[in-house]
Protein backbone atom coordinates (compact mmCIF):
# COMPACT_ATOMS: atom_id res chain seq x y z
CA UNK A 1 0.00 0.00 0.00
CA UNK A 2 1.30 3.47 -0.89
CA UNK A 3 1.46 6.13 1.81
CA UNK A 4 -0.96 8.45 -0.03
CA UNK A 5 -3.50 5.62 -0.37
CA UNK A 6 -3.25 5.02 3.38
CA UNK A 7 -3.69 8.71 4.14
CA UNK A 8 -6.68 8.99 1.87
CA UNK A 9 -8.35 5.91 3.35
CA UNK A 10 -7.68 7.13 6.91
CA UNK A 11 -9.20 10.49 6.04
CA UNK A 12 -12.35 8.78 4.74
CA UNK A 13 -12.59 6.60 7.82
CA UNK A 14 -12.26 9.49 10.28
CA UNK A 15 -14.68 11.68 8.35
CA UNK A 16 -17.21 8.82 8.23
CA UNK A 17 -17.12 8.46 12.02
CA UNK A 18 -16.56 12.04 13.19
CA UNK A 19 -17.62 14.35 10.37
CA UNK A 20 -14.13 15.89 10.33
CA UNK A 21 -11.27 15.38 7.89
CA UNK A 22 -7.64 14.95 8.82
CA UNK A 23 -6.13 18.38 9.36
CA UNK A 24 -2.76 19.30 7.89
CA UNK A 25 -0.83 18.54 11.09
CA UNK A 26 -2.43 15.11 11.44
CA UNK A 27 -1.44 14.33 7.86
CA UNK A 28 2.11 15.50 8.58
CA UNK A 29 2.24 13.23 11.66
CA UNK A 30 1.03 10.20 9.68
CA UNK A 31 3.48 10.90 6.88
CA UNK A 32 6.30 11.35 9.36
CA UNK A 33 5.41 8.16 11.22
CA UNK A 34 5.26 6.25 7.91
CA UNK A 35 8.76 7.47 7.07
CA UNK A 36 10.10 6.73 10.55
CA UNK A 37 10.65 10.36 11.55
CA UNK A 38 10.70 11.49 15.18
CA UNK A 39 8.29 14.05 16.62
CA UNK A 40 11.07 16.63 16.80
CA UNK A 41 11.76 16.31 13.07
CA UNK A 42 8.05 16.51 12.25
CA UNK A 43 7.73 19.64 14.39
CA UNK A 44 10.71 21.31 12.69
CA UNK A 45 9.38 20.56 9.22
CA UNK A 46 5.91 21.77 10.18
CA UNK A 47 7.23 24.89 11.95
CA UNK A 48 5.54 24.25 15.29
CA UNK A 49 6.61 23.08 18.74
CA UNK A 50 7.56 19.52 19.65
CA UNK A 51 4.98 19.51 22.46
CA UNK A 52 2.20 20.51 20.07
CA UNK A 53 3.08 17.66 17.69
CA UNK A 54 3.19 15.14 20.55
CA UNK A 55 -0.19 16.29 21.87
CA UNK A 56 -1.80 16.10 18.41
CA UNK A 57 -0.23 12.71 17.73
CA UNK A 58 -1.49 11.31 21.04
CA UNK A 59 -5.02 12.44 20.20
CA UNK A 60 -4.75 10.96 16.71
CA UNK A 61 -3.49 7.57 17.93
CA UNK A 62 -6.30 7.42 20.50
CA UNK A 63 -8.90 8.24 17.84
CA UNK A 64 -7.61 5.56 15.48
CA UNK A 65 -7.37 3.04 18.32
CA UNK A 66 -11.01 3.66 19.26
CA UNK A 67 -12.16 3.37 15.64
CA UNK A 68 -10.20 0.21 14.82
CA UNK A 69 -10.05 -1.64 18.12
CA UNK A 70 -6.25 -1.77 17.87
CA UNK A 71 -3.58 -0.11 20.00
CA UNK A 72 -2.28 2.36 17.40
CA UNK A 73 1.05 4.06 18.07
CA UNK A 74 3.65 5.87 15.97
CA UNK A 75 5.93 2.85 16.07
CA UNK A 76 3.32 0.44 14.71
CA UNK A 77 1.02 2.51 12.52
CA UNK A 78 2.88 1.64 9.31
CA UNK A 79 2.97 -2.08 10.07
CA UNK A 80 -0.74 -2.00 10.82
CA UNK A 81 -1.34 -0.37 7.47
CA UNK A 82 0.87 -2.82 5.62
CA UNK A 83 -0.29 -5.95 7.47
CA UNK A 84 -3.96 -5.53 6.79
CA UNK A 85 -5.76 -3.66 9.58
CA UNK A 86 -6.32 -0.81 7.10
CA UNK A 87 -6.18 -3.05 4.05
CA UNK A 88 -9.11 -3.22 1.74
CA UNK A 89 -10.59 -5.31 -1.01
CA UNK A 90 -11.76 -3.70 -4.22
CA UNK A 91 -15.37 -4.15 -3.10
CA UNK A 92 -14.73 -2.14 0.05
CA UNK A 93 -14.90 -5.05 2.58
CA UNK A 94 -12.04 -4.69 5.08
CA UNK A 95 -10.20 -7.49 6.80
CA UNK A 96 -9.08 -7.21 10.41
CA UNK A 97 -12.09 -5.63 12.10
CA UNK A 98 -14.37 -6.22 9.10
CA UNK A 99 -15.25 -2.53 8.69
CA UNK A 100 -17.47 -2.25 5.63
CA UNK A 101 -17.65 1.16 4.01
CA UNK A 102 -19.77 -0.03 1.11
CA UNK A 103 -22.88 0.28 3.26
CA UNK A 104 -22.33 4.05 3.28
CA UNK A 105 -22.83 5.51 -0.22
CA UNK A 106 -20.86 8.64 0.74
CA UNK A 107 -17.76 6.74 1.77
CA UNK A 108 -17.30 4.07 -0.91
CA UNK A 109 -13.60 3.30 -1.22
CA UNK A 110 -11.75 2.24 -4.33
CA UNK A 111 -8.11 2.22 -5.20
CA UNK A 112 -7.09 5.60 -6.64
CA UNK A 113 -6.55 4.25 -10.15
CA UNK A 114 -10.17 3.09 -10.32
CA UNK A 115 -11.76 6.22 -8.88
CA UNK A 116 -13.43 8.90 -10.92
CA UNK A 117 -12.32 12.50 -10.26
CA UNK A 118 -13.47 13.59 -6.80
CA UNK A 119 -14.10 17.02 -5.31
CA UNK A 120 -11.10 18.67 -3.77
CA UNK A 121 -10.18 17.30 -0.35
CA UNK A 122 -10.63 20.04 2.29
CA UNK A 123 -7.36 18.91 3.90
CA UNK A 124 -5.36 19.74 0.77
CA UNK A 125 -3.59 23.10 0.41
CA UNK A 126 -5.85 25.95 -0.69
CA UNK A 127 -4.55 29.39 -1.60
CA UNK A 128 -6.74 32.33 -2.60
CA UNK A 129 -4.81 35.38 -3.82
CA UNK A 130 -7.56 36.54 -6.16
CA UNK A 131 -7.83 39.88 -4.33
CA UNK A 132 -4.08 40.41 -3.98
CA UNK A 133 -2.99 43.34 -6.18
CA UNK A 134 -1.03 42.36 -9.28
CA UNK A 135 1.68 44.14 -11.26
CA UNK A 136 3.11 45.84 -8.18
CA UNK A 137 6.81 46.56 -8.59
CA UNK A 138 9.11 45.24 -5.90
CA UNK A 139 11.99 47.60 -5.22
CA UNK A 140 15.07 46.95 -3.11
CA UNK A 141 13.50 45.58 0.07
CA UNK A 142 15.64 42.47 0.52
CA UNK A 143 16.56 43.29 4.12
CA UNK A 144 12.91 43.80 5.09
CA UNK A 145 11.96 40.63 3.21
CA UNK A 146 14.54 38.59 5.11
CA UNK A 147 13.30 40.05 8.41
CA UNK A 148 9.71 39.07 7.70
CA UNK A 149 10.71 35.54 6.72
CA UNK A 150 12.67 35.21 9.95
CA UNK A 151 9.71 36.35 12.02
CA UNK A 152 7.15 34.12 10.29
CA UNK A 153 9.03 30.91 9.48
CA UNK A 154 11.68 30.74 12.19
CA UNK A 155 10.21 32.64 15.13
CA UNK A 156 6.63 31.53 14.34
CA UNK A 157 5.13 34.97 14.95
CA UNK A 158 1.35 34.83 15.25
CA UNK A 159 0.73 38.42 14.13
CA UNK A 160 3.00 40.49 11.88
CA UNK A 161 2.02 44.07 11.08
CA UNK A 162 3.37 46.13 8.19
CA UNK A 163 2.75 49.83 8.75
CA UNK A 164 3.55 52.88 6.67
CA UNK A 165 1.99 55.78 4.80
CA UNK A 166 0.10 55.02 1.62
CA UNK A 167 2.35 54.27 -1.34
CA UNK A 168 5.39 53.34 0.77
CA UNK A 169 5.43 49.77 -0.58
CA UNK A 170 3.61 47.60 1.98
CA UNK A 171 1.59 45.75 -0.65
CA UNK A 172 4.56 45.10 -2.93
CA UNK A 173 6.62 43.74 -0.04
CA UNK A 174 3.78 41.53 1.21
CA UNK A 175 3.13 40.23 -2.30
CA UNK A 176 6.75 39.16 -2.73
CA UNK A 177 6.79 37.66 0.77
CA UNK A 178 3.75 35.49 0.04
CA UNK A 179 5.30 34.18 -3.16
CA UNK A 180 8.46 33.21 -1.27
CA UNK A 181 6.81 31.45 1.69
CA UNK A 182 3.52 30.11 0.27
CA UNK A 183 4.71 26.49 0.27
CA UNK A 184 4.91 26.58 4.07
CA UNK A 185 1.13 27.06 4.48
CA UNK A 186 -1.86 24.96 3.52
CA UNK A 187 -4.26 27.91 3.67
CA UNK A 188 -3.45 31.37 2.29
CA UNK A 189 -6.06 34.12 2.00
CA UNK A 190 -5.57 37.77 0.95
CA UNK A 191 -8.40 40.20 1.64
CA UNK A 192 -8.93 43.91 2.36
CA UNK A 193 -10.90 45.27 5.29
CA UNK A 194 -12.52 47.67 2.83
CA UNK A 195 -14.56 44.74 1.46
CA UNK A 196 -16.19 43.85 4.79
CA UNK A 197 -18.53 46.34 6.49
CA UNK A 198 -18.55 44.46 9.83
CA UNK A 199 -16.31 42.21 11.89
CA UNK A 200 -18.86 39.40 11.65
CA UNK A 201 -18.73 39.55 7.87
CA UNK A 202 -14.94 39.31 7.93
CA UNK A 203 -14.93 36.42 10.42
CA UNK A 204 -17.54 34.51 8.44
CA UNK A 205 -15.56 34.86 5.24
CA UNK A 206 -12.29 33.71 6.81
CA UNK A 207 -13.85 30.72 8.56
CA UNK A 208 -15.66 29.54 5.43
CA UNK A 209 -12.39 29.75 3.52
CA UNK A 210 -10.28 27.88 6.07
CA UNK A 211 -12.79 25.12 6.76
CA UNK A 212 -15.81 25.19 4.44
CA UNK A 213 -18.74 23.16 5.81
CA UNK A 214 -19.39 19.85 4.00
CA UNK A 215 -22.12 20.33 1.36
CA UNK A 216 -24.20 17.55 2.91
CA UNK A 217 -24.28 19.30 6.29
CA UNK A 218 -24.72 22.96 5.33
CA UNK A 219 -24.57 24.24 8.94
CA UNK A 220 -25.91 27.63 9.90
CA UNK A 221 -23.29 30.35 9.98
CA UNK A 222 -24.46 31.12 13.52
CA UNK A 223 -22.85 27.87 14.63
CA UNK A 224 -19.54 29.02 13.21
CA UNK A 225 -19.62 32.29 15.11
CA UNK A 226 -20.95 31.16 18.46
CA UNK A 227 -17.78 32.36 20.17
CA UNK A 228 -15.21 35.03 19.45
CA UNK A 229 -12.47 32.37 19.42
CA UNK A 230 -13.96 30.61 16.38
CA UNK A 231 -11.25 31.87 14.05
CA UNK A 232 -8.60 30.94 16.60
CA UNK A 233 -9.85 27.36 16.65
CA UNK A 234 -9.39 27.09 12.90
CA UNK A 235 -5.96 28.73 13.02
CA UNK A 236 -4.99 25.97 15.45
CA UNK A 237 -6.25 23.19 13.16
CA UNK A 238 -4.66 24.46 9.94
CA UNK A 239 -1.42 26.25 9.12
CA UNK A 240 -2.79 29.46 7.65
CA UNK A 241 -1.37 32.71 6.36
CA UNK A 242 -4.11 35.34 6.39
CA UNK A 243 -3.20 38.69 4.83
CA UNK A 244 -5.58 41.52 5.70
CA UNK A 245 -4.96 44.89 4.04
CA UNK A 246 -6.24 48.37 4.94
CA UNK A 247 -6.51 47.71 8.67
CA UNK A 248 -6.92 51.45 9.26
CA UNK A 249 -10.44 51.16 7.82
CA UNK A 250 -11.54 49.46 11.06
CA UNK A 251 -10.49 52.47 13.17
CA UNK A 252 -12.48 55.65 13.80
CA UNK A 253 -11.23 58.71 11.87
CA UNK A 254 -11.07 62.00 13.75
CA UNK A 255 -9.77 60.32 16.91
CA UNK A 256 -6.37 59.30 18.19
CA UNK A 257 -5.28 55.86 16.97
CA UNK A 258 -6.87 52.98 18.85
CA UNK A 259 -10.65 53.40 18.75
CA UNK A 260 -12.48 50.93 16.54
CA UNK A 261 -15.57 51.72 14.52
CA UNK A 262 -18.84 50.43 16.01
CA UNK A 263 -19.00 47.67 13.38
CA UNK A 264 -15.56 46.41 14.48
CA UNK A 265 -15.83 47.09 18.22
CA UNK A 266 -14.69 43.57 19.23
CA UNK A 267 -11.77 43.45 16.81
CA UNK A 268 -9.22 44.43 19.44
CA UNK A 269 -10.27 41.50 21.60
CA UNK A 270 -9.98 39.09 18.67
CA UNK A 271 -6.50 40.39 17.79
CA UNK A 272 -5.47 40.05 21.42
CA UNK A 273 -6.56 36.40 21.53
CA UNK A 274 -4.87 35.54 18.25
CA UNK A 275 -1.66 37.03 19.61
CA UNK A 276 -1.76 35.46 23.07
CA UNK A 277 -2.99 31.90 22.47
CA UNK A 278 -1.10 29.15 20.70
CA UNK A 279 -1.80 28.37 17.05
CA UNK A 280 0.25 27.41 14.02
CA UNK A 281 -0.79 30.25 11.72
CA UNK A 282 0.18 33.85 10.97
CA UNK A 283 -1.99 36.94 10.60
CA UNK A 284 -0.26 39.50 8.35
CA UNK A 285 -1.81 42.95 8.74
CA UNK A 286 -1.15 45.89 6.39
CA UNK A 287 -2.07 49.30 7.74
CA UNK A 288 -1.39 53.02 7.64
CA UNK A 289 -1.63 52.96 11.44
CA UNK A 290 -0.68 50.61 14.27
CA UNK A 291 -3.59 49.65 16.58
CA UNK A 292 -3.05 49.80 20.33
CA UNK A 293 -3.49 46.03 20.78
CA UNK A 294 -0.66 45.33 18.36
CA UNK A 295 1.68 47.71 20.19
CA UNK A 296 0.77 46.13 23.53
CA UNK A 297 1.25 42.56 22.31
CA UNK A 298 4.61 43.47 20.82
CA UNK A 299 5.71 45.15 24.05
CA UNK A 300 4.78 42.00 25.98
CA UNK A 301 6.65 39.80 23.48
CA UNK A 302 3.54 37.80 22.58
CA UNK A 303 4.88 36.43 19.28
CA UNK A 304 3.87 39.68 17.55
CA UNK A 305 6.11 41.95 15.51
CA UNK A 306 5.65 45.25 13.68
CA UNK A 307 7.73 46.43 10.74
CA UNK A 308 7.41 50.17 10.19
CA UNK A 309 8.21 50.60 6.53
CA UNK A 310 10.21 53.68 5.63
CA UNK A 311 11.14 55.03 2.20
CA UNK A 312 13.43 53.41 -0.34
CA UNK A 313 16.38 55.68 0.42
CA UNK A 314 18.95 56.07 -2.33
CA UNK A 315 17.65 52.96 -4.09
CA UNK A 316 14.73 55.16 -5.16
CA UNK A 317 17.06 56.34 -7.92
CA UNK A 318 16.07 53.15 -9.78
CA UNK A 319 12.57 54.55 -10.00
CA UNK A 320 13.78 57.91 -11.34
CA UNK A 321 15.98 56.14 -13.86
CA UNK A 322 12.98 54.19 -15.11
CA UNK A 323 11.04 57.46 -15.49
CA UNK A 324 13.99 58.93 -17.47
CA UNK A 325 14.30 62.11 -15.42
CA UNK A 326 17.23 64.44 -16.06
CA UNK A 327 19.76 66.17 -13.77
CA UNK A 328 20.88 63.08 -11.88
CA UNK A 329 22.97 65.17 -9.51
CA UNK A 330 19.69 66.63 -8.14
CA UNK A 331 17.97 63.30 -7.56
CA UNK A 332 19.06 62.82 -3.96
CA UNK A 333 17.40 66.10 -3.00
CA UNK A 334 14.19 65.11 -4.77
CA UNK A 335 14.20 61.73 -3.03
CA UNK A 336 14.67 63.38 0.35
CA UNK A 337 11.84 65.89 -0.13
CA UNK A 338 9.34 63.16 -0.94
CA UNK A 339 10.59 60.74 1.69
CA UNK A 340 11.73 58.25 -0.99
CA UNK A 341 8.11 57.06 -1.09
CA UNK A 342 7.74 55.18 -4.40
CA UNK A 343 4.15 56.29 -5.07
CA UNK A 344 4.86 59.90 -4.17
CA UNK A 345 7.97 59.95 -6.35
CA UNK A 346 6.10 58.43 -9.28
CA UNK A 347 3.41 61.09 -8.99
CA UNK A 348 5.97 63.90 -8.82
CA UNK A 349 8.03 62.36 -11.65
CA UNK A 350 4.93 62.57 -13.86
CA UNK A 351 4.56 66.27 -12.97
CA UNK A 352 8.24 66.92 -13.72
CA UNK A 353 7.91 65.25 -17.11
CA UNK A 354 4.71 67.15 -17.92
CA UNK A 355 5.78 70.60 -16.70
CA UNK A 356 9.59 70.66 -16.96
CA UNK A 357 10.38 68.18 -19.70
CA UNK A 358 11.97 65.90 -17.11
CA UNK A 359 14.33 68.50 -15.59
CA UNK A 360 14.64 67.93 -11.83
CA UNK A 361 16.82 71.04 -11.51
CA UNK A 362 14.11 73.33 -12.89
CA UNK A 363 11.48 71.67 -10.74
CA UNK A 364 13.50 72.18 -7.57
CA UNK A 365 14.23 75.81 -8.44
CA UNK A 366 10.71 76.77 -7.33
CA UNK A 367 10.72 78.09 -3.74
CA UNK A 368 7.56 76.18 -2.73
CA UNK A 369 7.46 72.40 -2.68
CA UNK A 370 5.00 71.24 -5.33
CA UNK A 371 2.46 68.56 -4.40
CA UNK A 372 0.07 68.46 -7.35
CA UNK A 373 -1.74 65.12 -7.55
CA UNK A 374 -0.20 64.12 -4.24
CA UNK A 375 -2.56 66.44 -2.32
CA UNK A 376 -5.65 64.15 -2.45
CA UNK A 377 -3.58 61.32 -0.97
CA UNK A 378 -2.25 63.46 1.87
CA UNK A 379 -5.78 64.76 2.47
CA UNK A 380 -6.96 61.21 3.24
CA UNK A 381 -4.33 60.92 5.94
CA UNK A 382 -4.94 64.39 7.38
CA UNK A 383 -8.69 63.86 7.67
CA UNK A 384 -8.09 60.85 9.91
CA UNK A 385 -6.31 62.96 12.55
CA UNK A 386 -7.87 63.99 15.85
CA UNK A 387 -8.24 67.67 16.67
CA UNK A 388 -5.20 67.61 18.98
CA UNK A 389 -3.08 65.95 16.28
CA UNK A 390 -4.09 68.58 13.73
CA UNK A 391 -3.21 71.36 16.17
CA UNK A 392 0.18 69.79 16.79
CA UNK A 393 1.16 69.27 13.16
CA UNK A 394 0.05 72.78 12.19
CA UNK A 395 2.46 74.03 14.83
CA UNK A 396 5.25 71.63 13.77
CA UNK A 397 4.85 72.61 10.09
CA UNK A 398 6.01 76.14 10.97
CA UNK A 399 9.06 75.09 13.00
CA UNK A 400 12.34 75.40 11.15
CA UNK A 401 14.21 72.95 13.42
CA UNK A 402 13.22 69.65 15.06
CA UNK A 403 11.34 70.28 18.31
CA UNK A 404 12.33 68.59 21.56
CA UNK A 405 9.55 66.52 23.09
CA UNK A 406 9.67 68.62 26.26
CA UNK A 407 8.94 71.87 24.39
CA UNK A 408 5.16 71.75 24.55
CA UNK A 409 3.52 75.13 23.83
CA UNK A 410 0.99 75.19 26.72
CA UNK A 411 -1.23 77.69 24.95
CA UNK A 412 -1.98 75.03 22.32
CA UNK A 413 -2.34 71.72 24.18
CA UNK A 414 -2.17 70.42 27.72
CA UNK A 415 0.82 68.22 28.54
CA UNK A 416 -1.37 65.12 28.44
CA UNK A 417 -2.95 65.98 25.07
CA UNK A 418 0.48 66.92 23.71
CA UNK A 419 1.98 63.51 24.54
CA UNK A 420 -1.11 61.61 23.36
CA UNK A 421 -0.99 63.46 20.05
CA UNK A 422 2.72 62.66 19.60
CA UNK A 423 2.15 58.99 20.36
CA UNK A 424 -0.78 58.79 17.96
CA UNK A 425 1.11 60.57 15.17
CA UNK A 426 3.97 58.11 15.60
CA UNK A 427 1.54 55.21 15.17
CA UNK A 428 0.34 56.92 11.98
CA UNK A 429 3.94 57.20 10.68
CA UNK A 430 3.61 61.00 10.46
CA UNK A 431 6.68 61.98 12.45
CA UNK A 432 10.22 61.65 11.16
CA UNK A 433 12.69 59.53 13.07
CA UNK A 434 15.13 62.08 14.43
CA UNK A 435 16.41 63.59 17.67
CA UNK A 436 13.31 65.79 17.83
CA UNK A 437 9.81 66.14 16.47
CA UNK A 438 9.62 66.98 12.79
CA UNK A 439 7.27 66.36 9.86
CA UNK A 440 8.16 64.95 6.50
CA UNK A 441 8.61 67.83 4.02
CA UNK A 442 5.64 66.87 1.84
CA UNK A 443 3.33 66.60 4.85
CA UNK A 444 4.58 69.91 6.24
CA UNK A 445 3.94 71.58 2.89
CA UNK A 446 0.42 70.15 2.72
CA UNK A 447 -0.36 71.58 6.17
CA UNK A 448 1.06 74.98 5.18
CA UNK A 449 -1.11 74.96 2.06
CA UNK A 450 -4.16 74.39 4.26
CA UNK A 451 -3.30 77.35 6.46
CA UNK A 452 -2.49 79.75 3.61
Amino acid sequence: MEMQEALQWTDHLIFDRTGKHLDSLQRAILEGAWEGKGYKTIAEEYHCTNDHVRKSASELWKLLSDLLGEDVRKKNVRSLLENGVFSYYNDGLLIGNQINLCNDPYNHWEKPEKRSPAPRNPSEPRHDLSQAPENVRFYDRNHELATLKQWILTENCRIVTLTGLSGIGKTALARRLVEDIKDHFDRILWRSHRKFPTLNALQTHIIEFIAPPPPTQNPSIINHLNSRTSILNHLQNHRCLIILDDLQETLNPGECVGNYRQEYQNYGRLIDEIGRFYHQSCLLLLSWEQPLEIATLEAEDCHCKTLQLSGLGESASQLLTARQLRDKNQWSRLIELYNSNPLWLNIIATAILDLFNGSVRQFLSYPTLFLGDLEPILKQHYQRLSESEQILIRWLANQEQPVEIGKNPPELLSDSDFLKAIQSLKKRNFLEKSSGLTLQPAIAQYVKNLMS
